[in-house]
């Protein structure tokens, strides 16, 4: 008796801690204008698939600039905000940061109609490149900007002095294992989206149930959206980015990347799309970095690797120091 009285006091107390940061939280914009990034955002206008859509982005130049760029690219559920301690850290050192939003992400455009291909958006950031002179850069991309920062390479390697993979997804390929859902079935989940599920996704799969107060910032960001009136264009780019990650695997061309490459990996994360759509049996050989990020180093020729123990899918937040060491000396290198 004593025991059910204990863990319904504890799911009374959480359901209220819930419902009130769900009070708290900051309607947004759906271009985030409402919402200050910590260094000052500029736009490009690009005219791509019949329309002109604004890309933002952040360009940091440091006074002590050393000669080097560094492009970082954001994931799937995050913009470039959440590079801030890996922009000043790189910034004091010297390295001139470009940080793009990708279109239907952050600050730049929510397209009514867009065709998402990795080509298409590493062909928007060249654009965005050629626009403010950086002709040589290294690429470092996090999640779902660890593919597109592969294909960036893949497509442009005189531009790629190096390349940054920071726990990317697309290290296996997930539609041998996973059946096909259209793009409607992910856009009917993306409206489902509140503050609780939100929450609950990024402390299972991101933090091991480990919450820390700084991370509820990246929660916000996506839960404020779901408060606003144009949701669900919001929504219906983001189901079309999880189609195009789903259909777009560039683990079949790790061969090809000539760039010399990092694999920064958290050895905890099994981050894998699809996972909820699948058998036990087959889910728990999805997503198992400890030994997917081995097989990604042997197949990128001129190729390291640091694992990162009991770190799961972002180590730049979750254990900062062990991110940024080695990133600095492989830049350095």
């Amino acid at each position: 008796m004593k025991k059910n009285l204990i863990l319904l006091l504890i799911l009374v107390s959480s359901f209220q801690l819930l419902s009130a940061q769900d009070k708290e939280l900051q309607w947004l914009n759906i271009k985030l204008s409402n919402y200050e990034y910590p260094y000052s955002v500029s736009t490009i206008q690009l005219s791509i698939q019949d329309q002109i859509l604004e890309m933002a982005y952040m360009d940091i130049k440091p006074e002590n600039y050393n000669g080097n760029n560094i492009v970082l690219m954001h994931g799937k559920n995050f913009n470039g905000a959440y590079w801030k301690t890996t922009i000043d850290a790189l910034q004091k050192e010297g390295y001139r940061i470009i940080v793009p939003d990708q279109i239907g992400f952050g600050k730049s455009s929510k397209p009514q109609h867009f065709q998402y291909t990795f080509q298409q958006l590493a062909q928007n950031t060249k654009t965005l490149l050629d626009s403010i002179g950086v002709t040589k850069t290294a690429i470092l991309g996090h999640s779902m900007g660890g593919m597109l920062a592969t294909r960036f390479a893949l497509m442009y390697p005189e531009n790629t002095t190096k390349l940054i993979l920071e726990n990317p997804i697309g290290l296996e390929d997930w539609k041998l294992k996973v059946l096909y859902k259209p793009v409607e079935w992910w856009y009917q989940n993306e409206l489902k989206n509140n503050y609780k599920n939100i929450k609950k996704y990024q402390l299972e799969s991101y933090y091991d149930n480990k919450w820390k107060p700084e991370y509820e910032q990246w929660v916000n960001l996506l839960a404020g959206w779901t408060l606003n009136s144009d949701y669900k264009t919001i929504a219906w780019n983001a189901a079309l980015t999880y189609d195009m990650i789903f259909t777009q695997p560039v683990i079949y061309e790790f061969e090809e990347i000539s760039s010399p490459t990092l694999l920064i990996i958290g050895t905890r994360d099994r981050t894998a799309l699809g996972k909820a759509l699948v058998e036990d049996t087959i889910r728990d050989q999805m997503g198992l970095y400890n030994e997917l990020g081995k097989k990604a180093q042997r197949k990128i020729p001129n190729s390291k690797l640091i694992e990162i123990e009991n770190v799961g899918h972002l180590p730049h937040i979750e254990q900062f120091d062990s991110f940024i060491t080695p990133l600095l000396s492989f830049l350095d290198e």
